[in-house]
């Protein structure tokens, strides 16, 4: 459902999610954003490394730790890069992400920053973070799987 569909620009991923934890579910929110973070965004200047979101005591949903470098040509209308922004989501769908938030161990992660119709929106992951053989396991599978696409492709030669 909150794939990135073929119209869409993809602006920033966070490719480790996939690595550091396993996906439980996504959703796609839209995100509140300054004049000038929306030009650094289509520039591809963000980070989504260390991003979370979080919901508050009034049962908002916010995006913390996404740096969305200056603006160079905004001078003094740049924002603040770290500031926490906030995603819109349908009433229904947060009452069913609270639930799921409060279990313990699982968090709420962005796996990428997109554009549809000129609008932007996030790609947000419900996660439970991997332990190490986990991550293991993910990278030998990744090989083999490569080593078989490998020799079938040789096959036909």
């Amino acid at each position: 459902m909150a794939e990135a569909k073929s119209g869409d620009r993809i602006a920033v991923q966070n490719r480790r999610v996939r690595h550091e934890y396993h996906v439980l579910d996504t959703w796609e929110a839209g995100i509140v954003l300054q004049g000038t973070e929306v030009k650094s965004l289509r520039d591809g200047k963000a980070n989504l490394q260390d991003a979370f979101a979080r919901l508050d005591y009034r049962g908002e949903l916010w995006l913390h730790n996404l740096h969305i470098s200056p603006y160079e040509m905004g001078n003094r209308f740049n924002h603040d890069p770290l500031r926490p922004r906030k995603l819109l989501m349908h009433r229904s769908e947060l009452r069913r992400l609270v639930g799921q938030v409060e279990q313990k161990g699982l968090t709420l992660v962005p796996l990428d920053l997109h554009f549809t119709n000129g609008i932007a929106k996030v790609n947000l992951a419900l996660v439970k973070g991997k332990k190490l053989h986990d991550k293991r396991e993910t990278l030998k599978e990744r090989a083999d799987q490569r080593d078989v696409e490998r020799a079938y492709k040789n096959r036909d030669d």
